[in-house]
């Protein structure tokens, strides 16, 4: 994505690197720089970007250019209490007193209703553009888009049962009316990452216990499922095991929560392949999402402190709990 942003705090990111993908990318690359990346862009998709995804070592052979014309455009505002705002764009630029940036003018948030799950975003990768060579790598994360290219997506990288896949689902298809169709996706799927807000809008009218709707989503192959909870940190359903956590947030100084979610499901990818442990992988992508949250950018994490990571993973072992 083309990233305009207006964080909490701090100076406003105006068309800079964004998006589920490369938020993603940076959460893992805290603890594994060898990352293949999978996208679709238009010709617009500036060139320096790639290169500077190249020189952080990640291979970029996976990111096709399409001639369709779609949007790559995002913009992001927050509300005092640090939620995301869905005023205008002009009226946040208007309140701060920033020009309003030409190259975002005609802007629209994309529509994010689903009328059909057999639908294909023009925006979203393909499985049949995937580098034959990345068919059989170990450890794949799937980023929320929509839910047929997801589903092929983990057809693609499911057969080979060596292979982990994490898929974090798109809030459009979370809901009672797509469960059948989603139920079938999960048996291809090691772990499940959706959000507390995601989650209780699949099951609403049916439970409000969180343990509860793990353990169903577990009941189709699903090995692990980790409800994200944003400053309340994860909740960790082990269904191999049958073993519980609760893990807090590692305690940081929110500045701007942009991505969090998908740097943590980047740091439990890398966790998960390092140590094959679904706990361990949690602390992991929850170092991650608390680097993220202190600064801008996706790359933030990239550029603390060296050693901070470590640290924190060995303070946050402490921390977690099993219940």
């Amino acid at each position: 994505m083309r990233e305009y942003l207006l964080p909490p705090q701090g100076s406003p990111l105006l068309d800079s690197p964004g998006g589920n993908l490369i938020y993603t990318a940076g959460g893992l690359a805290v603890w594994d720089a060898n990352i293949g990346l999978i996208s679709r862009i238009t010709n617009e998709y500036p060139k320096e970007w790639l290169s500077e995804f190249q020189k952080r070592g990640f291979d970029i052979r996976g990111v096709e250019t399409v001639q369709e014309n779609f949007d790559l455009r995002s913009f992001i505002a927050y509300t005092d209490t640090h939620e995301r705002s869905q005023t205008s764009a002009v009226s946040h630029f208007a309140r701060r007193e920033l020009t309003f940036p030409k190259t975002l003018l005609g802007y629209q948030p994309p529509d994010e209703t689903i009328k059909d799950l057999r639908t294909m975003d023009s925006s979203s990768p393909s499985a049949l553009s995937v580098p034959k060579d990345f068919h059989d790598v170990t450890h794949v994360h799937l980023c929320p888009f929509d839910f047929a290219s997801q589903s092929q997506m983990v057809n693609l990288f499911k057969n080979a049962s060596s292979q982990t896949v994490t898929l974090d689902p798109a809030p459009a298809y979370m809901t009672p009316r797509f469960w059948r169709e989603l139920r079938l996706v999960l048996q291809g799927v090691t772990a499940f990452h959706p959000s507390e807000e995601e989650m209780r809008a699949l099951f609403w009218g049916e439970t409000n216990d969180l343990w509860d709707m793990a353990k169903h989503i577990s009941d189709y192959g699903v090995k692990f499922v980790i409800i994200k909870r944003g400053s309340q940190g994860q909740i960790l359903y082990d269904s191999l095991n049958k073993k519980r956590y609760e893990i807090p947030a590692y305690p940081s100084r929110v500045a701007d929560p942009t991505g969090a979610g998908d740097a943590f499901c980047g740091g439990f990818l890398a966790g998960f392949q390092k140590t094959n442990d679904p706990l361990q992988a949690v602390l992991y992508g929850n170092v991650s999402a608390s680097l993220k949250i202190e600064g801008s950018g996706p790359f933030y994490p990239l550029d603390v402190m060296p050693g901070l990571a470590e640290a924190r993973l060995h303070a946050l072992k402490e921390m977690a709990r099993e219940i």
